[in-house]
């Protein structure tokens, strides 16, 4: 398989072709991975105080609910969305997933899983203070995440 970049200064947006002979695992899992890629580059609008704010998904650790209103949390801040987390699910990255009734991760985030005595764990991320908890129910899941995002790297 060969890999190139072509600079073209004249190109009005960057663009990635993929050129195959024909169509096979290796080729849709790059495929699947480049779409991710440039989902998480996305913006999506949040607001902090009274100002709208422009926040990469990538940058976003985790959506929780508090009370009524939705939080994204980076790791310097915490920001509003009107978005409900049923339809934060729908409109994410599949890098991001429930960890519990009132919370959406970003697996890509995640710096380490502490296990408790009540068979949650503790997620902790680099870099920032902040923790999230996931739930007995959904801690088989977020392993099994981990360990295929992992695998793939």
């Amino acid at each position: 398989m060969k890999i190139r970049v072509e600079v073209d200064k004249s190109c009005p947006e960057d663009e990635i072709i993929i050129r195959c002979a024909q169509r096979n695992d290796a080729i849709e899992h790059m495929y699947g991975e480049l779409q991710e890629l440039s989902r998480m580059q996305e913006t999506i609008l949040f607001y902090k105080d009274h100002a709208e704010c422009f926040v990469r998904l990538s940058s976003v650790l985790f959506f929780e609910t508090d009370g009524r209103e939705v939080h994204a949390h980076t790791a310097a801040d915490v920001y509003r969305t009107d978005k409900r987390l049923y339809e934060l699910e729908e409109l994410l990255p599949k890098s991001f997933m429930r960890i519990s009734k009132s919370t959406i991760l970003n697996l890509q985030q995640v710096g380490s899983l502490e296990r408790t005595l009540s068979a949650a764990c503790t997620v902790s991320f680099a870099n920032t203070h902040k923790q999230v908890y996931a739930s007995r129910r959904y801690y088989p899941a977020l392993r099994h995440r981990l360990e295929e995002r992992r695998s793939t790297l």
